[in-house]
């Protein structure tokens, strides 16, 4: 960036996607200040790095900024926003910041509608270990880095890309992953071929001498591979794809596989984290890792030591024979492959799952879909709507919808009332042995922290 900028302000700087290249511009050795509604750790973690935080959104935040940067859920009314552009500070989204640090190296980025910070996550360790010393900026805390950002002395740069507002189109990366495209913010999108149009710009972005790296399970993705203008790799548990998987072993706790490229074997792969989709998740970091020229020893390495993603599946903790997982899923797929997983593991043991929905929007546009996403869970409790600063939506209700999933069939659905009122259902219905699922992208995840505490943990 030019000598000139040096201070650049956040709004919205804790989110998973600022936190990162907040951090990263700050190893760089610029000043960095920003707000948030709430302090949390990763805001903590900012300022013991350097950062200058406020709570609360205010005019006076913006004191010495050239550049304001704004996340996905900020309104144009803000007051920082709006002071911005009162004094003629240059108020850029997320993405554009990101383009402009990607402009610097070759960059390789992840989109998809599901698992994109897991598969990001992976890329990054298995360039890490092929000696490339990436800069890295994931959308969630990657426990190997202890963050989500990291500044590398190498030519690439990791980063995973934001679908959700059409943004990601500003980047243009040397390598575009595309791990699915689902129905999803629909708010954004007028339909699925909206979406898939919007990721065929973002694959076709790609320089002469760069590639898209497809995901050939997912037939939506499959739909815009012959419009694709680049350079395909294709990977999946399909025999069809060019980076695929033999004698896969999927368990309670990770998989085993054996990693072919282009119909020859490898070697084997170890996953220490559970599911099928973490399986397809993986192949992407093998197909980016071979492309790049990476070793298989050092890809192999590189997934081994990846032990998953705060909020992504996550083992909260054990106490008095109750195990508690939290998970950041919010659609229907997810919420699907993420109870198939939890089956997995609990092996028979009781599961309890608590959920709490993600925007009245997005809540009504997936109705029908969230209704028929739960029967593996053994007791489901619903609680209300996490509204991410969207007004409600009449007749858009948790109640409402944890009546609609018993309707369809479950038999051991129901609403819990407010995230207060569900942790006080979900302590006197779980039993010992039961295993806990806290699920959502909100805060149903103090549930399972205070169900913990209650239990001695």
């Amino acid at each position: 960036m030019l000598r000139r900028i040096q201070h650049v302000h956040f709004v919205g700087i804790g989110g998973s996607g600022m936190s990162g290249i907040a951090e990263v511009l700050l190893n760089l050795g610029y000043t960095v200040s920003g707000s948030d509604l709430k302090r949390s750790s990763v805001t903590d973690r900012l300022v013991s790095l350097g950062a200058r935080f406020a709570e609360g959104h205010a005019a006076a935040r913006l004191r010495g900024a050239h550049v304001v940067v704004t996340s996905t859920a900020v309104k144009p009314e803000n007051p920082e926003v709006v002071e911005a552009r009162r004094l003629g500070i240059p108020v850029i989204p997320r993405a554009e910041m990101l383009a402009e640090l990607m402009r610097l190296k070759y960059g390789v980025a992840v989109a998809g509608s599901h698992g994109k910070t897991t598969t990001t996550s992976m890329v990054a360790l298995v360039l890490d270990k092929g000696g490339l010393d990436p800069t890295v900026v994931v959308g969630g805390r990657l426990g190997v880095l202890g963050s989500g950002a990291r500044l590398g002395r190498g030519e690439f740069m990791v980063a995973e890309a934001d679908e959700s507002d059409r943004s990601f189109l500003k980047l243009s990366p040397t390598m575009a992953v595309v791990t699915n495209i689902d129905r999803e913010h629909l708010d954004t999108y007028r339909d699925l071929p909206d979406l898939q149009e919007a990721f065929l710009g973002f694959v076709n972005k790609v320089p002469f001498y760069g590639a898209g790296v497809l995901c050939l399970d997912d037939a939506p993705v499959q739909d815009i591979l012959p419009r694709v203008e680049r350079r395909i790799v294709t990977y999946g548990l399909s025999p069809q794809a060019h980076v695929s998987a033999r004698d896969l072993h999927v368990g309670p706790l990770g998989s085993t596989y054996t990693a072919t490229v282009g119909g020859e074997a490898q070697g084997p792969i170890t996953l220490h984290v559970p599911g099928a989709h973490n399986v397809a998740n993986s192949l992407a970091a093998v197909a980016v890792g071979t492309d790049l020229g990476v070793s298989f020893d050092a890809i192999r390495e590189g997934l081994l030591t990846f032990t998953g993603v705060d909020r992504r599946f996550q083992l909260r903790g054990e106490a008095k024979g109750v195990t508690v997982i939290d998970d950041y899923g919010h659609h229907p797929t997810e919420v699907k492959v993420t109870l198939e997983a939890l089956k997995a593991r609990a092996g028979g043991r009781r599961t309890l799952v608590l959920f709490q929905p993600h925007r009245f929007t997005r809540t009504q546009a997936l109705w029908d879909d969230f209704c028929r996403s739960f029967h593996l869970a053994d007791l489901l409790l619903v609680t209300d709507i996490y509204p991410a600063s969207e007004e409600p939506i009449a007749g858009i209700t948790a109640e409402a919808l944890a009546l609609a999933i018993a309707e369809r069939g479950h038999r051991h659905a129901a609403y819990a009332g407010d995230l207060k009122a569900a942790t006080e259902r979900l302590a006197a219905e779980v039993l010992k042995g039961d295993v806990v699922l806290t699920l959502g992208a909100g805060s149903v995840w103090t549930a399972g922290e205070e169900l913990l505490r209650r239990r001695g943990a």
